[in-house]
């Protein structure tokens, strides 16, 4: 999720400080408006790059816009650069888990990861998670100047998107499989980088 006024991820973004006030020094405190114009972006990767991003303007996504307006693009993204052999991933968000959705997956893709079979919080093992993300988000921090509306922060994502390096996308991708191992190994807790 963006807005118009900036890019903070209260999941990810921390700041160790002693009390509020050394917060506040250390932070670089953001102001938020009350109601920010804001849009959700979703984005695929694999080994061999990225999807093409798919931008949501209006309202939230349920499983019937995830299945209508996103999974279509991932499936011939990756029907036409990895052929037939590749495997489906997705997280735990509602839209993701709905049984329709569920469905649409078993039906259209050659693989994939069910809802039962994938760690339901798993930053760990998501490139888009502990790595893609990030340089997306450093991307657009850079122009942020030229967001005004809702308009420019579409071009701005849109734009910055194109600028995400692809060596990003391939070691993040390649080092799955090492972070799948090392998970397994501490029984599904999370790694410590």
């Amino acid at each position: 999720m963006f807005d118009i006024d900036g890019v903070y991820y209260s999941q990810n973004d921390r700041v160790w400080a002693v009390d509020r006030a050394d917060a506040d020094k250390k932070g670089d405190i953001k102001p938020k408006r009350k109601f920010p114009q804001k849009v959700m972006v979703w984005l695929g990767v694999c080994s061999k790059g990225g999807t093409p991003s798919v931008i949501i303007d209006n309202d939230s996504v349920d499983h019937a816009r995830y299945i209508q307006e996103v999974l279509p693009v991932a499936l011939e993204y990756d029907n036409k650069v990895l052929g037939s052999q590749w495997t489906f991933q997705q997280d735990d968000a509602k839209p993701h888990i709905h049984h329709l959705t569920q469905r649409w997956c078993q039906h259209h893709f050659s693989s994939f990861i069910d809802k039962n079979h994938w760690p339901p919080n798993s930053p760990d093992l998501n490139p888009l998670d502990y790595s893609i993300w990030d340089e997306f988000a450093h991307a657009i921090q850079c122009q942020w100047d030229k967001v005004t509306s809702k308009a420019t922060l579409i071009d701005e994502l849109k734009r910055s998107v194109k600028t995400i390096r692809q060596d990003v996308v391939f070691e993040s991708c390649s080092s799955w499989t090492n972070r799948l191992y090392r998970v397994s190994k501490t029984n599904g807790c999370y790694l410590r980088e």
